[in-house]
């Protein structure tokens, strides 16, 4: 019944998507923690650039965003972040289109955060003297962060569904091998079904857990 999956190497091409998920992630949680600080920062300029950034990036097509990386980047600029093979440099650019698209998400579900956390604790820091870059990582965002494990979640389970865009520059990840096969071999029902299982077995025990971890870090008030 599924001797079509003979000669496909799915297992690689979900450890790619995988892959994609983690190092997105991880620059997403990093930059987008960056943007939300900008967003509630006392500078102007620094707030109206956070604003800017996130406003117009989360609404431009992920698409749009994966396909600049390659030829706008790449093969217009040459940029190509330290890599030697065209593998190499399409899976870092599109890490790099997914890190920058996802920020602008996780920004926002940060900032909520943010709003949650009691004004008095932040006026009560800084009559200690602690600065703004002090009150914000020793007081505020550890709260913040307890308060948005649920909506970063959702993030993450989006972005691993995100990661099949990066088939539009030939990472070989899940998508492309689907589609691959979908032209190679007469099972689209058996094909679709494989690769929704495989996105299934990604996505739902991770809800699950952050869910659980969620409910287990949230902050009483």
């Amino acid at each position: 019944m599924f001797d079509f999956l003979q000669g496909y190497d799915v297992p690689g091409a979900f450890w790619t998507t995988v892959q994609l998920t983690l190092w997105s992630a991880a620059g997403s949680l990093l930059w987008g923690t960056v943007l939300a600080a900008m967003r509630v920062s006392p500078v102007p300029v620094m707030r109206g650039f956070g604003t800017w950034y996130v406003n117009v990036v989360r609404n431009i097509p992920l698409t749009v965003i994966i396909v600049f990386t390659s030829l706008g980047l790449f093969q217009t600029l040459g940029v190509s972040l330290g890599a030697d093979t065209f593998t190499v440099i399409n899976f870092r650019l599109a890490v790099l289109g997914l890190t920058a698209y996802t920020a602008a998400f996780v920004c926002e579900a940060l900032r909520s955060g943010i709003n949650t956390v009691p004004l008095g604790q932040v006026e009560a820091a800084r009559a200690l003297g602690l600065g703004f870059t002090q009150v914000l990582g020793l007081v505020v965002l550890p709260q913040a962060f307890r308060s948005v494990v649920g909506p970063l979640a959702n993030v993450l389970i989006a972005l691993t569904k995100n990661t099949t865009v990066a088939a539009a520059i030939g990472v070989p990840e899940a998508a492309l091998l689907m589609r691959e096969m979908i032209e190679n071999e007469a099972q689209l029902i058996l094909i679709s079904a494989v690769f929704a299982a495989g996105f299934i077995v990604l996505t739902l025990p991770t809800g699950l857990f952050l869910g659980w971890v969620g409910k287990k870090v949230a902050v009483r008030r």
